[in-house]
């Protein structure tokens, strides 16, 4: 399925160019907490830095030679008091079941567009790429799990980058396509040495976010634990945030979104040569 611009999903381009500016000096400092907004601020007591334990307590794969990451899936039991309810592997050719590609150009955001072509599914992975079109202006690509929506879960995804520039993101989408609330757990802006979360919510374009330095072109399982009275973001098995302001945790159903975008001007996230965004795999949990 090829989903249409139209929708108000597109909408969400308009809050990244409020907050580019945010985001990109934020990209240049390690685990650097910003808790602000356009109209309202947040209060760094609602944000708990969880610095990376020594060991990994979250889901992050199974050793497996025979993956592009040299990790399977996790195990149906690898989070506690959780259900594996989702897991794709991206075998074959075609995009899963209940995915759909994005297309075309997003609302309030002219500098980019979404194309079809620009995902692939072939060994063992899919595959977001940016490059330069027929007319020479940048074209990327976005999926969106549009079969799938929850109130809570565990989301993972074991993904990596191979070059800068373009925003590469794995979020919680609204499945209403009203804007706030968006969860974003793995947000690189033009980088491939660091990576955000960022929660939205309320009016006012209000947000929470932090910033972390990774290697971004080696394989991580990135996550998102959501509950009525938490979120909780993993990498590679080890909390490096955490949010309990009830006010600030969406309450709706929310589905997974991942994508690349194009931010040329302002210069947040403009790419010099092609790159891609590869997943390996993406596994779902619920509660029960």
């Amino acid at each position: 399925m090829t989903l249409s611009t139209t929708t108000p999903r597109r909408r969400r381009a308009r809050h990244h160019a409020r907050r580019a500016g945010t985001i990109a000096a934020a990209l240049a400092a390690l685990s650097t907490l910003v808790a602000t907004s356009a109209s309202a601020g947040g209060r760094t007591g609602d944000v708990r830095k969880a610095p990376l334990s020594p060991r990994a307590i979250f889901p992050v794969g199974v050793r497996s030679a025979l993956e592009p990451s040299g990790m399977s899936p996790p195990r149906a039991t690898a989070l506690s008091g959780y259900r594996l309810s989702y897991v794709t592997d991206f075998v074959g050719r075609a995009l899963p079941k209940g995915w759909g590609k994005f297309n075309g150009v997003p609302n309030g955001d002219d500098q980019n567009r979404w194309a079809p072509s620009h995902v692939t599914v072939g060994s063992g992975m899919m595959r977001l790429i940016t490059s330069r079109g027929a007319t020479g202006s940048w074209v990327a690509g976005g999926v969106s799990q549009f079969g799938v929506g929850h109130t809570y879960g565990a989301y993972f995804v074991r993904s990596r980058v191979t070059g800068p520039g373009p925003d590469q993101n794995e979020m919680l989408w609204p499945v209403a396509h009203v804007w706030p609330p968006e969860v974003d757990f793995n947000e690189t802006g033009y980088s491939t040495t660091s990576t955000s979360w960022t929660v939205h919510y309320g009016h006012g374009n209000a947000f929470m976010q932090e910033t972390g330095t990774f290697a971004m072109t080696r394989w991580h399982t990135w996550g998102v634990i959501w509950t009525p009275t938490s979120l909780t973001f993993t990498m590679d098995g080890h909390s490096w945030g955490r949010i309990t302001n009830t006010r600030v945790i969406p309450h709706i159903k929310m589905s997974l979104d991942i994508q690349q975008q194009v931010w040329c001007q302002p210069n947040y996230a403009c790419p010099t040569r092609a790159s891609a965004l590869e997943i390996d795999w993406v596994a779902e949990y619920v509660r029960g």
